[in-house]
């Protein structure tokens, strides 16, 4: 099966000889402003008691929020991932993002364990 139309959804057939399919627009949102976003800042516990620092809540373009989560990644000298809408980070770093994202002007709440 050809390629060309697998982005066509919801058009199956149309009768109108002048039809012509018009692509819908980017299902991404522009990312709003650092203050407008609400972020929760998690501790969550893994295999064999490794801690993770998560960062849930963003909102925003997927090329935004990779480049926050390399970021914070650097910032605490960890590894981690960006992933399912969540930064993760490997360690308690929770204080250090927390302060960090607040001088960025991002509304941070500490929740979790």
């Amino acid at each position: 099966m050809s390629n060309k139309n697998k982005n066509k959804s919801g058009i199956v057939y149309s009768t109108n000889p002048n039809f012509e399919y018009q692509e819908s627009s980017s299902n991404e949102l522009a990312t709003p402003l650092p203050s407008a976003q609400n972020l929760r800042v998690w501790l969550e516990r893994g295999k064999g008691g490794k801690v993770a620092t998560v960062v849930k809540g963003f909102v925003g373009v997927e090329n935004d929020l990779q480049e926050l989560g390399k970021q914070l990644k650097q910032l605490c000298g960890a590894g981690g991932s960006v992933k399912d809408a969540e930064i993760i980070v490997q360690g308690d770093a929770r204080e250090k993002i927390i302060s960090y994202l607040v001088n960025k002007g991002f509304n941070v709440k500490k929740a979790g364990g």
